[in-house]
Order: structure tokens, then sequence, then C-alpha cells
């Protein structure tokens, strides 16, 4: 029963997980089209009249969209395809801190034993 209620609460983990995974996208999504439409708008000279936006190159209009929707496309990818690209990174963590643990155990027992062996000399 006790094994039945963790996997439970694991499966109620990863679910609240992607929810907040999904509720960021939907954010990002949301930023990403209110500040391209005022970018948009502060291009098309509505609010200089043209003075300063007039100068720019036309490609200028599409470079932030175009490399944030990018961004947002990877997001995308991440959140609902569940493309995890960081698996070698958690990977790399897990053995780094197994191998720290055994550095620390191997110190502790030589201090251990380091200490044993000065006390009998005593």
């Amino acid at each position: 029963m006790v094994i039945i209620m963790e996997n439970d609460q694991e499966k109620y983990e990863r679910a609240k997980k992607q929810v907040e995974d999904e509720k960021g996208w939907y954010t990002h999504l949301f930023i990403y089209i209110v500040i391209n439409t005022l970018l948009q708008l502060f291009y098309g000279g509505l609010f200089d009249d043209g003075s300063i936006t007039g100068y720019m190159p036309w490609w200028v209009h599409l470079t932030t969209p175009f490399f944030w929707g990018l961004g947002l496309l990877g997001h995308w990818i991440k959140v609902f395809k569940r493309i995890r690209v960081n698996t070698f990174y958690k990977n790399w963590e897990e053995r780094k801190i197994k191998e720290f643990m055994e550095e620390e155990d191997e110190e502790f027992a030589q201090r251990t034993k380091n200490r044993t062996t000065r006390n009998r000399n005593t």
C-alpha cells in the first residue's frame, strides 16, 4: 500500500510539473504576441510618425519575431513533445554527485582511521 501511495505522489509531482511547464509556455507565447505586436506598430511608424523607423532597413522588422519565434518553438518542443535536451547534463550531474559523495566517504574513513591509530599510540 505504501508503494502505491508513493507512486501516486510521483505521478502527481510529474503532472504538476507538466502543468507548470505548459503554463510557462503559454505565458511565453502571450508575451511574444504582445511585444512583437507593439514592435510592429513601432516599426510601422505609429508612435513616431516614421521619424526613427523610416531609416531602418526592411529586414529589421523581422529579426525579433523570427529569432524569438525560434526560441518559442524550442520551448514548445521541450514542453509538449517532452524532448529532453539536458539528459546528458542530468546524467553527468548525478555521476558527479555520486563521485563527490564517495570521495567524502573515503576522506571520512581515512580521518577515522587516523584518529583510531593516534589513540592507540598514546
